[in-house]
């Protein structure tokens, strides 16, 4: 039986009427937040978690509120940690995502799995999205209207943003995580940057990150301030003909340091010397994604914790 250190299993909390946050702190490697969104009759879900334990806690929770069932999952991203648990939603549940995230999906796999095998990942199943969208869509949960967009290459090519407009909550998946270092490696440095410009526009007052706490706004200057600082540190050290990740080692995390996971600056460095280099390349090109990952695990001294 493995002895692995495991974080508590998340717990909801209201953030606007109806409106929920399920937070898995700290919010380090698949320890991701979810959101719930509740109508008279069911419910509508933001993601889903990491593990089987872990999803089947935010069911509980969320149809222990008492409005009914989950009838619809939204995918804000590709990554294991926020699609693995739909198999505990679908298929009584619609999952609903990008045009993009079920081919991704299909080609990740289940590689978090092999990446800490230690992990109590319990029983799992890929379950693709069923209903798909390429810019917008808006659904309707009760009375409320809640609007889904795709802003481009970010933290991933098929990042969707959930706007609750009546609340002036925005839920940004792994586009800006308050307290965690952002991580690019699958995105785009610059369609960050672009996609932050969108995301204020929206004028939230309360933003729920894909993994931290919750926060307001704010986030958006603070992620902005890391991307430019990745930027500029790319720039330079393509000019000294360096390595990203002799860039990452000279540099470190700076201002950023208390920020949870901060050896992923070995991967936003390697994806910012590709954008330097080669500004043809479309935003969120392919890059060799076990070759970088590796690349934090030398910078962190090993492979980081995870305490799903």
């Amino acid at each position: 039986m493995s002895t692995a250190v495991r974080a508590p299993l998340g717990r909801l909390h209201e953030v606007a009427d109806g409106v929920h946050a399920f937070l898995q702190p700290p919010g380090t490697w698949c320890l991701n937040n979810a959101g719930v969104i509740a109508g008279p009759d069911g419910l509508l879900l933001i993601d889903t978690a990491a593990t089987r334990a872990r999803a089947e806690a935010l069911r509980e929770q969320a149809e222990g509120l008492g409005h009914g069932p989950v009838r619809s999952v939204v995918n804000t991203h590709s990554h294991g940690d926020h699609v693995f648990g739909n198999c505990v939603f679908a298929p009584s549940a619609t999952i609903i995502a990008h045009e993009l995230l079920g081919a991704e999906v299909e080609a990740i796999g289940m590689g978090l799995t092999k990446i800490w095998p230690d992990v109590e990942w319990g029983e799992l199943s890929l379950a693709k999205p069923t209903v798909t969208f390429a810019r917008s869509m808006s659904l309707r949960v009760g009375s409320r209207t809640v609007e889904l967009h795709h802003l481009g290459p970010a933290h991933s090519t098929n990042d969707t943003v959930v706007w609750v407009p009546d609340a002036r909550v925005l839920f940004v998946g792994d586009v800006a995580l308050p307290g965690c270092t952002p991580f690019c490696m699958m995105g785009s440095i610059r369609g960050t940057l672009l996609t932050l410009d969108r995301l204020r526009g929206f004028g939230a007052e309360t933003v729920v990150g894909g993994h931290g706490r919750v926060s307001g706004p704010e986030v958006f200057d603070q992620t902005e301030r890391y991307m430019r600082r990745v930027l500029a540190i790319a720039e330079e050290g393509v000019a000294a003909g360096i390595t990203p990740l002799q860039a990452a080692r000279e540099h470190g995390p700076g201002e950023f340091a208390e920020w949870l996971d901060s050896e992923r600056l070995a991967a936003n460095l390697h994806r910012a010397f590709l954008e330097v280099r080669r500004p043809d390349l479309p935003l969120g090109a392919e890059v060799d994604v076990n070759a970088v990952f590796n690349e934090v695990i030398e910078y962190h001294g090993g492979l980081p914790t995870c305490l799903a």
